[in-house]
């Protein structure tokens, strides 16, 4: 975040770089550092003759060269944005005959999505020196929640605990998905609010109490009929909650607490780490420890293979609704 604020107050000040290659996994940055050089950069006017957008499977090395190294009309610049990128992998070293000399009245800038060019190739080493060579790092899931926060706090919002957990359940670490539901949210809901786990039910349609992080947090506590009241939702409501989605979740807890057991030092911020859960949520893991010892979460995590591949029709013919509910009576007795 630091990192991208930068390169936008640099772009805003005029620093403008005449190479900027975005590479990594994460497409969000990619995606808006992008867009924002292609709105800020040029005037409205300007970019008719000055600005071109191309994609790396529709051209190649020599023709993205020969659009850098043409002049600009009735502009100070030319910008010339190379899209999806990744798809030139087998020629884009080709590119740095042209880095290594750029013309200063064009910016060229370089999507290469889902994927990174080692930093010592000779491409970015020469990037380096006259441009911005920017890695997209994909976020660790304990990481977005404090990605949310600060997203809303660019917005003038706060958000409970709860309710971040909701959206990185149900949207995984996929930022530009998350960011989508933010705005929807921020275009209903006046700035300077909490907002809570009803604001994303009512919202994005996320059950704030029939959902995988209640689920796990009520076998956690042994919650027998608690447990049995979500997965009951879950099978009435099959396509808001897909049995292959439930199923690796409730792993991914099961291997949390498998590390739980296995840590030395179960001190609230060093299980917070391990674990790459928030503070908030540890005692939850405190508690689902004492309920579930070691033994008998390397047992679960054996049904939760064996549910798996029963889920996709291997070795049983059962329906999901049997598929969970044999699983869960079998974790919880």
């Amino acid at each position: 975040m630091v990192e991208v604020k930068q390169l936008v107050s640099d772009i805003n000040q005029g620093r403008i770089k005449p190479v900027y290659f975005l590479m990594g996994e994460e497409p969000y940055y990619i995606d808006k550092i992008s867009e924002y050089i292609e709105t800020h950069v040029l005037t409205e006017d300007e970019k008719e003759f000055n600005q071109s957008v191309v994609y790396g499977r529709d051209t190649s090395i020599q023709e993205i060269v020969a659009k850098v190294k043409q002049f600009p009309m009735m502009s100070e610049k030319t910008v010339i944005v190379v899209k999806e990128a990744q798809d030139l992998h087998r020629t884009i070293e080709h590119l740095t005959s042209y880095v290594e000399n750029p013309l200063d009245t064009s910016v060229l800038v370089v999507c290469y999505k889902y994927k990174t060019l080692d930093k010592r190739k000779k491409l970015i080493k020469a990037i380096s020196k006259v441009g911005v060579v920017f890695e997209s790092k994909k976020l660790y899931e304990n990481q977005v929640g404090n990605w949310v926060t600060g997203v809303l706090k660019g917005k003038k919002y706060t958000i409970e605990p709860k309710a971040t957990q909701m959206l990185v359940e149900f949207l995984g670490t996929d930022l530009s998905k998350i960011s989508n539901e933010l705005d929807k949210l921020s275009l209903v809901l006046p700035k300077g609010v909490m907002i809570t786990a009803k604001d994303i039910e009512e919202n994005i349609g996320i059950s704030k109490d029939f959902n995988v992080f209640e689920l796990r947090k009520a076998i956690g506590q042994k919650e027998i009929l608690r447990c049995n009241q979500i997965i009951n939702y879950f099978i009435e409501n099959p396509k808001s909650n897909p049995l292959v989605v439930t199923i690796s979740l409730i792993n991914s807890y099961f291997t949390q607490l498998l590390m739980y057991h296995g840590l030395k030092d179960k001190s609230k911020m060093n299980v917070a780490k391990s674990l790459r859960v928030s503070p908030y949520f540890v005692e939850d893991y405190i508690k689902a420890g004492k309920n579930y010892p070691m033994r008998k979460v390397s047992q679960i995590i054996s049904l939760l293979r064996d549910a798996d591949v029963k889920s996709k029709g291997v070795g049983a013919n059962l329906s999901d609704r049997d598929v969970l509910k044999e699983l869960m009576f079998k974790i919880l007795h």
